[in-house]
Order: C-alpha cells, then sequence, then structure tokens
C-alpha cells in the first residue's frame, strides 16, 4: 500500500473519530488518506471545516464514494443498526470496494470504548474475531457479549460456538483469579494462554494479549444456524 486509503464508514454526529484515527496512521504513515463517510449529509457539512489535504468527509454508506478501491474500511457501530440477515449483504458491498489485501473491520464497543468485538474481513470474507476490554476491574470477560457484532448477538446461546468461546473464557478467567493480585494483566494472559491450550485458535502472542485483547479465527465463533 503506497499511499493507503483509509475509510472511517459511519462517523457520528462528530468528526471526532476520523480525525483521531487520521492522527494515529499519519504519525507512522504521513501519506496515508483517511475519508470520513457518513449518510446524514447534515454531518457531513458539519465535518467539512476540518477537512485537510489528507482528511476528507463525503456523504455516503456502504457503497464507500471513492474514484479507486480502498485499502481499509473501519465501521464501528455501524452495522449493529440493520437487521442481521442484511449483514452478508452489507459485508459483500463494503468488501467489493477494497483493493487486494484490503482490510473491513467491522465492530461493536461501548460509549468509551472499553468494551469491544469486532470481525476483521479480507476481500474474500471474515478472517477473525476479536473481543478487547479494558481489564481494570474487570468482573467476568463475557460483558462483551453485550457488545458482540451483529452477525453474533443473537448467537450467544447454548449450542453455538461464540457461547461456548465465552463459556470457556469465563471459566479460565475465574480459574486464573489468583493471579489477578499481581494484576489484571497476568490473569488475561494466563485466561488466554489456557484458550490456546485448549484448542481455540488463538493468535498473536503475549505482547497483543497483554492489551487486553484475544482474537480467533472466524470459523471458531462462527453462527452455525
Amino acid at each position: 500500500m503506497e499511499n493507503p486509503v483509509v475509510v472511517d464508514l459511519g462517523f457520528g454526529a462528530a468528526p471526532n473519530t476520523t480525525l483521531e484515527l487520521a492522527e494515529r496512521l499519519q504519525s507512522t504513515r504521513p501519506n496515508t488518506r483517511v475519508i470520513g463517510i457518513e449518510i446524514d449529509p447534515a454531518r457531513v457539512d458539519s465535518a467539512k471545516p476540518f477537512e485537510t489535504d489528507t482528511v476528507s468527509f463525503r456523504h455516503g454508506g456502504f457503497e464507500i464514494p471513492n474514484d479507486g478501491p480502498v485499502d481499509v474500511v473501519r465501521a464501528f457501530n455501524v452495522l449493529r443498526q440493520y437487521n442481521e440477515p442484511e449483514v452478508a449483504g452489507i459485508w459483500s458491498t463494503v468488501l467489493s470496494r477494497l483493493s487486494p489485501g484490503g482490510l473491513f473491520i467491522d465492530g461493536t464497543c461501548d460509549e468509551i470504548g472499553r468494551v469491544s468485538t469486532w470481525v476483521a474481513l479480507s476481500p474474500e470474507g471474515p478472517e477473525s474475531f476479536t473481543v478487547s476490554l479494558r481489564l481494570t476491574q474487570l468482573d467476568t470477560p463475557s460483558i462483551a457479549a453485550e457488545r458482540l457484532v451483529k452477525a453474533l448477538i443473537h448467537h450467544n446461546v447454548e449450542g453455538e460456538n461464540i457461547h461456548r468461546f465465552f463459556t470457556d473464557l469465563d471459566r479460565l478467567w475465574a480459574t486464573n483469579a489468583g493471579l489477578g493480585a499481581f494484576s489484571p494483566v497476568q490473569r488475561w494472559v494466563a485466561s488466554v494462554r489456557g484458550m490456546k491450550d485448549r484448542g481455540w485458535p488463538v493468535h498473536g502472542t503475549q505482547a497483543r494479549w497483554r492489551l487486553g485483547e484475544l482474537t480467533v479465527d472466524w470459523d471458531a465463533v462462527a453462527p452455525q444456524r
């Protein structure tokens, strides 16, 4: 990606997420172009004064209004407003706008971003599922079930993969409670390692786990029915 194009899809009532995304990306890749897209024209008009040479705002939706393909699309708390049967079609539309090797992040989080889940999709389809939690004062990891992406939120029931995922994770979190005396990070890392030992296809290394993240293959949690 020589000159990456990144989309913040559904940036909301204010352009803050788009501007923050641009600041973070351009600190390491100054040539990154960031596009904030909103379906509400009034929100786009309000964001226009914040445009720069590398940040722009446009009216549109899942069709991604851009002259060419884009490299990354981030959509948080967007698909949750739609019905589950619509998700597959939305995914397909967004993926058709990605460049080869591109990435689509469909995620959901709480108001302050301390509880979050997301699905990472390549042009070929969903690849992985991630839970990200603020570990301080965390009661049980399954609190993330309240913020599941639309494709999974109605499947957290007995017999479904995502239910088994949270059941195993909660049990391991409880089993490793003693490590919480040292730090919740150590407790979490031990729990993630336990998930891997139980056969869950866990991604990454301890460096990522320490951030409160757990990523597994999408197929491991995908709906069964």
